[in-house]
């Protein structure tokens, strides 16, 4: 499977988990909202100190496993992230950006872009792109 293949899946489900590496090595899991966007995974990480942007900070390979909502359908995708925030890109960028990844995310606008986008830089978010390496997992 390609990833062209699942993009019809992120388009319609957001479920997912991201698994990074720990620098001693193990996994680390965490629950995400995430969506097909210029053709890699995307979710945005409100959280600029969570564990998963440390990791993904040190370390950029990560999973990306979606589900159904009935969990009888998955499409996992291994590769590398990018990170954007509001420190290593340019405002008018990383706000555009969110606001895709908030679309790709759950398939409609937000109601007030302009406390979206407040919400976004007062809490520093991250966005964060998966390049698809490997991608698997069955779709019905």
């Amino acid at each position: 499977m390609n990833f062209e293949d699942a993009r019809p899946f992120f388009e319609h489900n957001h479920r997912g988990v991201v698994t990074t590496n720990r620098s001693g090595g193990t996994a680390h899991s965490s629950i995400i909202v995430c969506g097909a966007l210029q053709g890699q995974v995307a979710f945005a990480s409100v959280h600029p100190n969570s564990v998963k942007v440390r990791n993904l900070r040190s370390d950029p390979r990560c999973t990306i496993l979606a589900v159904t909502s009935d969990w009888r359908s998955f499409v996992t995708v291994e590769g590398e992230a990018s990170l954007y925030d509001y420190d290593n890109t340019e405002f008018e960028e990383i706000q555009m950006l969110l606001r895709d990844i908030f679309r790709a995310s759950g398939d409609k606008d937000h109601p007030n872009w302009d406390e979206y986008d407040q919400a976004m830089q007062d809490q520093k978010a991250v966005a964060v792109l998966v390049l698809p390496k490997k991608v698997y997992g069955l779709l019905r």
